[in-house]
């Protein structure tokens, strides 16, 4: 088994966690199965960044043919099983191996259990896909179908600090009193935005 290249991909997405945990089990791993990893790729990144902040693509430009890949468990790869299952393809497709030390049934060298537990999962990870887009699109015709609006409307006015203080703000505008007086009067915000303020609101002058 020495013969075959093997490399190792470890990461933790919390503060409990600790690469040093993943690398001792990949270790172990190695030993039991006397094999020798030649390189850990480590980071320590949240699963929800995107795949090349994770080294996925480092990964796929030092692996090569006949590689194998070493992973503590399923969820290291990805952040949903829909990404997951286009990796292990990408992997497939490469002719890498890929070893899951914590789920060895799901490891993919030529493992008829893996290739029918990933069929599985792929149409559950597909299915819930379609489930949730379809509920959200049931959720906005929803709230269509009551009157209620999607998003913020063309035209709609958002809540502004200067609200509570409007109707100073049109006295002291109505007595010609500059924009950048008022903010000095009222005590908050800047000129510029007190000038949107009085467009957006139509507050007339002198």
């Amino acid at each position: 088994m020495g013969d075959i290249p093997y490399l190792a991909y470890i990461r933790v997405s919390t503060d409990k966690q600790t690469l040093d945990n993943q690398k001792h089990k990949i270790l172990e791993y190695a030993y039991n199965n006397d094999i020798k990893v030649e390189k850990f790729i480590e980071i320590e990144v949240s699963s929800r960044k995107e795949q090349k902040v994770r080294l996925i693509e480092e990964l796929f430009e030092q692996l090569e043919e006949g590689d194998t890949l070493i992973v503590t468990e399923l969820s290291r790869l990805g952040r949903n099983m829909l990404e997951i299952l286009n990796l292990i393809e990408r992997f497939n497709e490469a002719n890498i191996k890929v070893v899951f030390v914590n789920q060895p049934e799901l490891s993919t060298a030529d493992n008829a259990l893996s290739k029918l537990l990933y069929s599985i999962y792929g149409y559950f990870a597909e299915t819930e896909r379609e489930i949730i887009s379809e509920r959200t699109k049931a959720g906005i015709a929803v709230a269509r179908a009551s009157g209620k609006l999607i998003g913020r409307q063309k035209g709609q006015l958002v809540k502004s600090q200067y609200d509570t203080h409007r109707d100073k703000i049109e006295e002291l505008y109505a007595l010609g009193l500059g924009v950048q007086k008022i903010v000095n009067h009222i005590g908050i915000g800047t000129q510029p935005s007190l000038r949107k303020y009085i467009k957006s609101r139509k507050i007339k002058g002198t």
